[in-house]
C-alpha cells in the first residue's frame, strides 16, 4: 500500500478546471484550453506522498525550473507560457504557478545518468548493464560513467514504480523517430546542465524529464533540473564507492528509516509527521541547491 497519506481537496479557482492533483503538483485548465501547474510545498518518499509539507519547497522548484528553461531554449522549446497568475487564484499561489500550453505527453520517463546510482546501480550489479546498455567492469556506487547514457522508464500512477526499460522497447511503445527524438533532446539537456552544474562545483549525477509534442514539435514539459526530479551532489564531497551527499530530501528518507520514526516502511502503515528539525534541514537543502545553481539569493 501507498499513495497519498491523505490526499488534499483541490483549490477551487472560478474560471479553473481541476483536472489533476499529483504528488507535488496540482494542475488545473483554464478557460483558454491553456493548463495551469500548481507546485505545491508537498513532499514524498518511499511512494508515500508525506502528511507533512516543506515550507517553499514549491516555490524553489518552480523559480529554479524558470531558471533552467531559460538556458535551455536553444536546444529544445518548453511549455511554459506565463507566470501570471489567473484571475481569482490565491495569494499563496504566487511564485508557484506556471501557465503552459497543453502536449500531448509522451508517456516515458526520460532520465539521463552520467553516474552510477540508484536503481541504475541495482541492475548494474545484477547484469553489468543499466536498460539494457553496457557498462564497463570495476564500477561502484557514485562512480562516473564513461559517457552519459539514456536509461528511460515507463511513467507510473501515484504509488507505483517507475521500472526501467530498454530504448527498444521505448521504440515500441512510441515508434522509432520518437524514440530517437527523446534520447537525443534528454542527452543534450542532460550535457548542458551537468557543464553548468560543474561550473558550480555540483555534480548532476542524473536526471529526469517529460517530453511532449504541440504542433509536431518536442517540447520540455513539467519540472526541469530540479532536486526533485536529479541528483545533484557537491563535488567537493564526491567519493566513489559510496552512497553520496546530496542536495535533496535524503535527511526526510533517513529519519523515516531510523529506529526514532517508528515506521516500517515495508508494512501497510503510512509514515508519520515529520519532525520539525527534518523539515528545516530539508527545506535549507532546497534552497541551498537554488542558491548555488543560480548565484541568486532566495528570498
Amino acid at each position: 500500500m501507498s499513495g497519498f497519506v491523505e490526499k488534499p481537496e483541490p483549490v477551487e479557482v472560478p474560471g479553473l478546471e481541476h483536472l489533476h492533483t499529483g504528488k507535488v503538483r496540482d494542475l488545473y485548465r483554464d478557460g483558454d484550453g491553456r493548463l495551469v501547474m500548481v507546485a505545491s510545498d508537498r513532499i514524498s518518499a518511499y511512494d508515500w506522498v508525506l502528511p507533512t509539507e516543506i515550507p517553499d519547497k514549491g516555490r524553489v522548484l518552480t523559480q529554479l525550473s524558470l531558471w533552467w528553461f531559460e538556458r535551455l531554449t536553444d536546444l529544445v522549446p518548453n511549455h511554459v507560457i506565463s507566470t501570471e497568475l489567473p484571475a481569482g487564484a490565491p495569494a499563496d499561489w504566487e511564485g508557484r504557478t506556471l501557465v503552459c500550453r497543453p502536449l500531448e505527453m509522451v508517456p516515458v520517463e526520460c532520465v539521463a545518468r552520467g553516474y552510477l546510482t540508484g536503481s541504475g546501480l541495482t541492475e548494474y550489479e545484477q547484469t553489468r548493464t543499466v536498460c539494457g546498455l553496457a557498462l564497463p567492469e570495476g564500477l561502484a556506487d557514485g562512480s562516473e560513467l564513461p559517457s552519459p547514457i539514456f536509461t528511460p522508464a515507463t511513467k507510473a500512477a501515484v504509488g507505483e514504480h517507475d521500472e526501467n526499460v530498454s530504448y527498444e522497447e521505448v521504440a515500441r511503445q512510441v515508434g522509432a523517430e520518437t524514440a530517437a527524438q527523446l534520447r537525443q533532446a534528454t542527452l543534450a539537456v542532460y550535457g548542458r546542465a551537468r557543464d553548468i552544474a560543474r561550473d558550480r562545483g555540483i555534480i548532476l549525477a542524473d536526471t529526469k524529464f517529460e517530453f511532449g509534442f504541440a504542433d509536431g514539435d518536442l517540447v520540455l514539459a513539467d519540472e526541469v533540473l530540479t532536486p526533485d526530479s536529479s541528483r545533484f551532489w557537491p563535488a567537493d564531497e564526491w567519493q566513489p564507492g559510496r552512497p553520496q551527499a546530496s542536495f535533496d530530501k535524503q535527511f526526510v528518507r533517513d529519519w523515516l528509516t531510523s529506529p526514532g520514526s517508528g515506521w516500517d516502511r515495508h508494512g501497510e502503515l503510512p509514515p508519520p509527521e515529520l519532525p520539525q528539525e527534518v523539515v528545516e534541514r530539508t527545506r535549507a537543502k532546497y534552497v541551498e541547491a537554488y542558491e548555488r545553481l543560480t548565484g541568486l539569493n532566495w528570498s
